[in-house]
Order: C-alpha cells, then structure tokens, then sequence
C-alpha cells in the first residue's frame, strides 16, 4: 500500500509538471502568435522533450509512448490557456511561475526514476537536470530563442542543487513523498530567489585576440 501510495504521488507529480511546463511552452507560443495546433506542439515538446531525452539516455522506452495521459494533459493546459488567456497574459509572472513549478517537478521524476533504474547517484543528479531543462531548450530553439538554460539566468544548476537534496534525503531514509517535495521545493525555490534578487552567474566575457587580453564590453 505504502509503495503503491509513493508511485501514485510520483506519478501525480509527473502529470502536475507536465500541465505546468505545457501551460509555460503555450503562452511563449502565444507571444510568437502561433496558431492552436503550433501552440499544441510548443507545449507538447516543452512538456515531454526532457522525459524523451532521459529515457533515451537510460535505454528506457520513452514514457509518453506508454500513457497517453502526457498527450491529454497537454491538450487540456491548451483549452486553459485558451479559456483563462485573459488572466494569464496580464498576470505577467505566470509564465515564470509555470516554468519554475514545472522545472522543479520533472527534475525530481528524472532522479527518481533514474534510481528505478538502477543509477548511480551522480547520473541521477544528472538526470534529474535533463529532465527538467531540456525541454525548455527545445522549446526555445523552436521559438528562435536563445535557451534559456545558457543564459546568465539560474536554471540548471537549481535543477542539480536540487538533485543533491534529493539523494541526500534519500539516503537519510526520508519517505518518498518528503524527498521528491523537498527536492522540488528547492528547484522552485532556488529559481524564484535567483530572480527576486537578481542573483545571476557571471558571464564568460569574450577575448580579445588582436590584444590577447578581455575585450571591454
């Protein structure tokens, strides 16, 4: 009982983030004035493109091609969209706050079901970090953006940080449930902090090779 409980919260997460990041890829369509079924598509890839690339790296069977609740999840973040447009496009901080819960509840499905599959913790910290980043990349290059994830912006590394917290609750014993929450609360936290307080990365400034020291930007 206590294990099928764990897996139906585990599975609930999934399907939480995956609404969340559908909703994040859908209203940056929505900026690009893509019409529904591109909206559909930015959303779908936002929402599976990490998962996708996790499983392939593990030699799993991509998980949206087992369920397809993925695919339905997804069409139902569109009709909200759709239907609350008004609300989410003036509540500015929407989008963000869409990105960031759905960052920090793929990168803890990505650890965990990296330690179903019997990895070591260092790939599951990494794994975690695929799975919640790379659809964002995706979605981005889709959208002729820069990915976020190399910009100055406090992405991934959130996503490692809270890989660590996950293993470290783990192997204190901590219940499933209490890890994958405290590990999640951390990506969403770390991201939310970053940019209240603009706390941002350096820039690798680029060199100049006539003078062979930095250029001035």
């Amino acid at each position: 009982m206590i294990e099928l409980t764990a897996q139906s919260f585990t599975t609930f997460l999934d399907l939480l983030g995956t609404f969340a990041f559908a909703v994040s890829g859908i209203r940056w369509a929505a900026n690009k004035q893509f019409d529904w079924f591109g909206a559909y598509v930015i959303g779908l890839v936002t929402a599976i493109g990490g998962g996708t690339t996790r499983d392939l790296l593990l030699n799993l069977p991509p998980f949206w091609m087992q369920n397809a609740s993925y695919l339905i999840v997804t069409g139902i973040a569109l009709l909200a969209t759709v239907v609350f447009r008004k609300q989410l496009f003036r509540w500015g901080r929407a989008l963000f706050l869409f990105d960031s819960i759905g960052l920090g509840l793929f990168t803890v499905v990505g650890v965990g079901k990296s330690l179903e599959a019997g990895q070591p913790f260092w790939v599951c910290i990494m794994m975690g970090a695929i799975t919640g980043s790379v659809g964002g990349v995706i979605r981005d290059v889709l959208l002729n953006e820069v990915p976020l994830l190399f910009r100055k912006d406090i992405y991934a590394l959130a996503c490692l940080v809270g890989g660590i917290v996950y293993m470290i609750s783990y192997q204190y014993g901590l219940s499933i449930s209490i890890t994958e929450l405290l590990a999640a609360l951390t990506v969403i936290l770390i991201r939310v902090v970053a940019v209240r307080y603009h706390i941002q990365l350096p820039f690798l400034n680029p060199v100049d090779t006539e003078r062979g020291g930095d250029k001035k930007v």
